[in-house]
């Protein structure tokens, strides 16, 4: 897979720039600060990490996984941002339950410096397809308020069907919430805490 299909306007689970400029309403040249700040900041955090946890320092760990997943949340990292969701609890736990999950996350995040480095060294045409797909969903935000609303009215009757809507309208709703917000309600909804994900998404919609 190339740098350019990972960075197509319409997904890649390494870097989904039109995410990202959602989140910063269009804003490219915000969107490129917060990449290369995320470039300068957090390319040896799996390798911080890492050491960290076989130093017997488990919590100094976590707040390391914790920062970076907001960081890749924030930029629309997708990969990072799961794994570091799923590695963040495991650290206090022994070698066992943490050693796999960080290997991958050491090497998504290696993509992920890869993929950036393509953003920041110039690829216009790229991101200009990215903006104007960001400012596409923006002028959808009437159909995207109402799916909001029908996923509401779903995790209020605690219907499993939610679960469903929150699989296939993802990059939309990510788009919408934000990514963090969106895995808090995906996670809470798959635990079948219907309640504590409406809370979540109604906290977003307010």
């Amino acid at each position: 897979m190339t740098s350019t299909s990972m960075l197509a306007p319409t997904g890649g689970h390494i870097l989904q720039v039109e995410t990202g400029l959602q989140q910063l309403m269009g804003d490219r040249e915000l969107y490129l600060q917060i990449l290369r700040r995320f470039r300068q900041r957090y390319p040896d955090s799996g390798c911080e990490a890492r050491k960290a946890l076989t130093g017997g320092e488990p919590g100094h760990a976590q707040r390391i996984v914790h920062t970076l997943k907001g960081a890749a949340g924030m930029i629309g990292a997708q990969q990072v941002y799961l794994l570091a969701s799923q590695l963040e609890p495991l650290c206090a736990g022994p070698a066992s339950g943490w050693s796999g999950l960080l290997a991958q996350l050491e090497q998504a995040l290696r993509s992920l410096i890869t993929v950036i480095d393509g953003v920041l060294d110039g690829d216009p045409q790229q991101m200009l397809a990215a903006q104007a797909h960001a400012a596409d969903t923006a002028a959808k935000m009437p159909e995207t308020r109402m799916l909001l609303q029908h996923l509401a009215r779903l995790l209020d009757e605690g219907d499993g069907a939610a679960i469903d809507v929150l699989e296939q309208s993802a990059t939309v709703l990510a788009a919408s919430l934000g990514v963090e917000v969106f895995q808090e309600v995906t996670e809470a909804a798959h635990q079948f805490d219907f309640e504590a994900a409406l809370a979540t998404l109604q906290g977003a919609m307010a």
